[in-house]
């Protein structure tokens, strides 16, 4: 009982909201990305590798950039790093829309081939350049929003994140605003349910799906990059630690919508750091291989609903040719 009153505390709770919110970030960027992309009908399970590549170009450029820049300069450097794996994102994304729509590979095997050069390229590229060397950069600090930030409680849970952590939030209402509310929107939805009448009504499906596939893939570079750039400073091999395949389900239990995608990203974020709250607490009535399995016991529930109320995209994972 004494060790369950630690988990009791305001001061937990607080500490885990916090953490939490941080947390979910980079999988719900990924997640965000892959719902534009499955919604033009090309499945991409290279999440993964792409987030790798983003965290580590990211890591990169905002490291190179802290040497060379001078003091007054060294808070563009993070957003440098930022930019830069979106960029990287998206030339992972090219590979797989070149596989995947011009080439009319199967999308799996693309995909898993996507996740094993991000997984080969970043760990022998880290090697090289850092060897075995700690490299660490100066992550973006956290910017508490005046007024709001003094709110007992919400402040403190909502409002003293890094800018990148708000900046999610515009991102999440720009997806859904360019989704159902736009004419590339609609072009993309069209394409991802039914690409024969689309193509009838003059939209190009090859441009429309190469777009979807990279918009997505710098999405998921950019959730990269913010964990190695925004957030944690560092960079390790593997250090997305199955992310990427956590986005993916992700997707399917938000049905392919923005909105649910974010509030399911916060249910991951918030077992995540339940899971790192109670190993610091060292409670010996709840063993330590059950809290490493928690994220991931939550993915296979996830998996689970999904299958019973799926609305994928009627044409998702399906080549399209007009011949």
């Amino acid at each position: 009982m004494q060790d369950l009153n630690h988990l009791l505390t305001a001061a937990f709770v607080i500490s885990l909201l916090t953490s939490g919110i941080r947390l979910a970030i980079p999988i719900f960027l990924a997640a965000l990305g892959e719902i534009i992309t499955e919604r033009g009908g090309v499945l991409n399970l290279g999440l993964e590798g792409i987030m790798l590549v983003g965290a580590l170009a990211g890591f990169m450029v905002a490291y190179d950039a802290e040497q060379l820049f001078a003091p007054s300069w060294l808070w563009l450097t993070p957003w440098l790093g930022l930019l830069a794996g979106a960029i990287a994102g998206m030339g992972m994304g090219l590979i797989m829309a070149v596989l995947a729509v011009s080439l009319q590979t199967d999308q799996v095997i693309a995909s898993i081939t996507l996740v094993i050069v991000g997984q080969g390229a970043t760990t022998y590229l880290f090697r090289q350049q850092f060897g075995s060397l700690t490299a660490r950069i100066h992550p973006l600090p956290a910017v508490p929003i005046p007024l709001l930030a003094k709110l007992p409680v919400l402040g403190e849970v909502f409002f003293q994140h890094d800018l990148m952590t708000y900046f999610s939030i515009v991102l999440l209402v720009a997806a859904w605003y360019f989704l159902y509310q736009t004419v590339g929107g609609l072009n993309i939805r069209a394409v991802g349910e039914h690409p024969a009448a689309a193509d009838t009504s003059g939209i190009n499906v090859t441009a429309v799906r190469y777009g979807a596939i990279l918009i997505g893939a710098a999405f998921a570079g950019l959730g990269g990059a913010v964990l190695t750039v925004a957030q944690l400073g560092i960079f390790s091999e593997g250090i997305t630690a199955g992310q990427g395949w956590i986005a993916i389900a992700l997707v399917i239990f938000a049905r392919w919508r923005p909105g649910l995608a974010f509030g399911g990203a916060l249910l991951f974020g918030l077992a995540t750091a339940l899971q790192f709250r109670i190993q610091a607490l060292n409670l010996q009535f709840i063993p330590y291989e059950l809290l490493l399995m928690l994220p991931y016991l939550l993915t296979l529930l996830v998996l689970l609903r999904g299958t019973r109320r799926a609305e994928a995209p009627a044409a998702l994972g399906r080549p399209y040719s007009k011949e």
